[in-house]
């Protein structure tokens, strides 16, 4: 079995190489054009192996993508590669557009061309995996506002109403994807996921840009009054569940991944201090250094994710907890200073 995993350099992508690689003895392509926040060091552990090839290809490039399904013939598609950044999105929208979506066509376009010329046995084992976000539903009633707002969870039948170009973005992917399912029978898998956290995560996000500032003695900035609600998704576990999606998942079918994790911005902070006095002291606690800028426009008070699909039908929940999550998380990045400095 072939896979091609698109954005296997970033976060989520290299996690998941080296799950399949390592973990299950899966032979791999890696399919990265390598904008910022793809990092090869991400892949050291596996690069040297068999089984893991790499190809620097932008997915917008429908020509080397039909090269590339030719020289590998791969048996499943897991598509991570997107601009994911929601303040870049506020800043530059293009990008976003241009991989999100045009990207994301290509690649189903190259798909369905290859796919339409397998043997019978071969097209009914395919599937195209795409991997996307929670942002794409928009928000939840926050506790602040409603008193019964944990009664309500992001499902797979909740409605698209995403709020910044970054969700818009994934969005309209989650469409085509359906579409091209729906109109030309591709076998398609789609899953939504809460925000990651974990090792070897680009420090534009939340938790790395804390750590990581929090050892450098710079201002941990918040925004808003920090009390943006996130359901937390240690990566690992994400991968596994990528994985048994793809592998036992129903075709045509959407599952949502959440770690059942529901903390404010504010209270992650507040972790991450914490756990960096007791094991890193100094002679003020890192709480010390937070500061409250102004919040961000279109911020979305709250996502949460209901999982019970994957966990019932599946048989898949989160091995870590956001204390035992965040605790290798922060060691991982202590231990790496040389992978930090890189970047």
């Amino acid at each position: 079995m072939c896979i091609l995993v698109t954005g296997g350099s970033g976060f989520i992508g290299s996690a998941l190489i080296r799950y399949l690689v390592i973990n299950r003895g899966i032979s791999v392509v890696n399919v990265d054009c390598l904008t910022y926040a793809g990092n090869t060091k991400n892949l050291e552990k596996v690069e040297l192996s068999p089984l893991y090839n790499f190809e620097h290809i932008n997915i917008c490039d429908h020509e080397s993508l039909l090269h590339l399904f030719d020289k590998y013939k791969p048996k499943a598609v897991m598509h991570l590669a997107a601009e994911s950044h929601v303040d870049k999105s506020i800043e530059n929208s293009s990008p976003f557009i241009q991989t999100n979506i045009v990207g994301t066509y290509n690649l189903l376009e190259t798909s369905r061309f290859y796919w339409e010329n397998l043997s019978k046995d071969a097209k009914n084992n395919f599937r195209f995996h795409h991997i996307s976000t929670d942002e794409v539903f928009g928000d939840l009633p926050h506790p602040e506002d409603d008193p019964n707002a944990h009664n309500h969870l992001f499902t797979e039948f909740s409605p698209y109403a995403p709020n910044s170009p970054y969700s818009a973005s994934k969005a309209a992917s989650d469409h085509l994807v359906r579409a091209w399912f729906k109109t030309y029978g591709l076998p398609i898998i789609l899953t939504n996921c809460s925000n990651n956290y974990g090792p070897y995560q680009f420090p534009e996000k939340l938790i790395p840009m804390i750590i990581l500032n929090a050892l450098s003695g710079n201002d941990l900035t918040i925004y808003g009054k920090g009390n943006q609600i996130r359901d937390w998704l240690y990566v690992d576990d994400h991968v596994t569940a990528l994985y048994k999606a793809l592998k036992e998942g129903i075709v045509g079918e959407t599952y949502n991944i959440g770690g059942k994790n529901e903390l404010s911005n504010i209270d992650v902070v507040y972790t991450i201090c914490k756990i960096l006095d007791e094991i890193l002291p100094k002679k003020k606690s890192y709480k010390e250094q937070i500061v409250y800028i102004a919040d961000r426009p279109g911020h979305d008070k709250r996502y949460a994710i209901d999982a019970t699909k994957i966990c019932s039908e599946l048989d898949w929940k989160p091995a870590e907890t956001f204390e035992t999550g965040i605790k290798k998380t922060i060691n991982w990045y202590l231990e790496n200073q040389e992978w930090c400095n890189k970047i």
